[in-house]
């Protein structure tokens, strides 16, 4: 048996995307630059694509802009606004649980001479409001938060964070890393108060290679890329049409019957974490309930590396990860587990589990089978 527990790191991706995506690739394959008629056919494709994001993110088309993935929508974001507005200040202000892409970028800013604060964390992987409000200055030119936590499913109060930011007088711009919560949440930035945003196709089974940066109106952006003009000179190079087109019917599909899905996952999450919790010396790390992102769960097994669980699964068909895949070629302590305050002894031990719409209740029945066989030998071996 195949069991796939690794759907933060990437999907399944939908049948009818990929056979978008051929399409594309065979019949529509234009360049959207070209004045002729195939170029003009796959400007058609990326205007369809736009108005499917735009109606289900309701904002306008004029506001998207495709990239090649969550790190580019994040490092545009972070760095294109940082360079922007400079001249109104150079701090920004950033959570200790965030992905690479904005922890490396922030990192790049820092040697550019801006002045990052990086806010803890509880215990359940959430930023308290108090600490931003510390943290805000009058050098504060933006402020980033990931929606979901993509190692422990924690979700953080954008709304809350919105709200106080756009009550300020001076003017605070609000980053938004959506990549593990977009799919598995309505989200509309207007009326969450958020001016950018970064979504990513893979994550909810488009194809990979794709992204989406959403940046408000008025947003003061630079480019990191200089080239051709395409995407009103933000974002310029040849479109993707392809991965747009399939992207586009992966947002189409993963959000019909969008409620159903989602509870399904919160069903599946919680048989999980019950079994989890019967088998001996497991933590599951952060929140398990709904309030808590339906389709991750961090758990710790006292006793074992996380590296020899994940090998050790994997004989047996089951895929799962040890936090981050962007940061896996690289081991090391998760900073997000160190941040919520984690034992010592489990930041080694500690293993995320992912799931989709295409998961079963009987591929986590096997997985927590197998769990229950391999955790007594395991630890018969571990060191001391």
């Amino acid at each position: 048996m195949e069991v796939y527990l690794d759907n933060s790191a990437t999907t399944q991706c939908y049948k009818k995307a990929a056979e978008r995506v051929y399409q594309v690739m065979t019949e529509e394959y234009g360049n959207p630059s070209s004045l002729h008629h195939k170029g003009v056919e796959a400007e058609q494709v990326l205007r369809e694509t736009k108005k499917i994001l735009a109606h289900n993110l309701k904002v306008q088309e004029k506001e998207l802009y495709f990239t090649s993935g969550g790190t580019e929508s994040d490092n545009l974001a972070l760095i294109g606004c940082a360079h922007a507005n400079q001249r109104a200040g150079k701090h920004l202000i950033t959570t200790a649980i965030e992905h690479p892409a904005v922890h490396q970028a922030m990192g790049y800013l820092e040697e550019q001479g801006f002045r990052i604060t990086y806010l803890p964390v509880d215990s359940e992987g959430i930023v308290r409001l108090s600490d931003l409000r510390e943290a805000l200055c009058e050098d504060t030119i933006l402020v980033s938060v990931m929606y979901v936590n993509n190692e422990v499913g924690s979700v953080q109060p954008i709304g809350e964070i919105g709200e106080l930011l756009k009550k300020r007088e001076k003017p605070v711009l609000f980053h938004v890393d959506a990549v593990q919560a977009y799919g598995k949440y309505q989200i509309h930035p207007k009326k969450l108060h958020v001016d950018l945003m970064s979504v990513s196709s893979h994550k909810i089974h488009g194809p990979k290679g794709m992204g989406l940066l959403y940046v408000g109106e008025g947003v003061k952006i630079r480019p990191l890329l200089y080239g051709g003009g395409q995407q009103k000179d933000l974002r310029p190079g040849t479109e993707n049409v392809p991965g747009i087109a399939g992207f586009g019917e992966a947002v189409r599909e993963i959000y019909t019957d969008f409620e159903e899905k989602r509870q399904r996952l919160y069903e599946l999450k919680a048989y999980f974490i019950k079994g989890i919790q019967e088998l001996e010396g497991t933590v599951v790390n952060g929140k398990a309930g709904q309030d808590s992102a339906p389709h991750i769960v961090s758990v710790s097994f006292e006793g074992v590396r996380s590296e020899v669980l994940l090998h050790a699964l994997e004989d047996r068909g089951i895929y799962v990860s040890s936090g981050s895949a962007c940061a896996s070629n690289h081991p090391a302590v998760s900073g997000t587990l160190k941040a919520m305050g984690i034992r010592r002894e489990l930041l080694d031990s500690t293993l995320r589990f992912s799931f989709s719409e295409f998961t079963t209740e009987e591929e986590l029945t096997y997985c927590l089978k197998t769990l229950g066989e391999l955790l007594p030998v395991l630890r018969r071996f571990r060191r001391h």
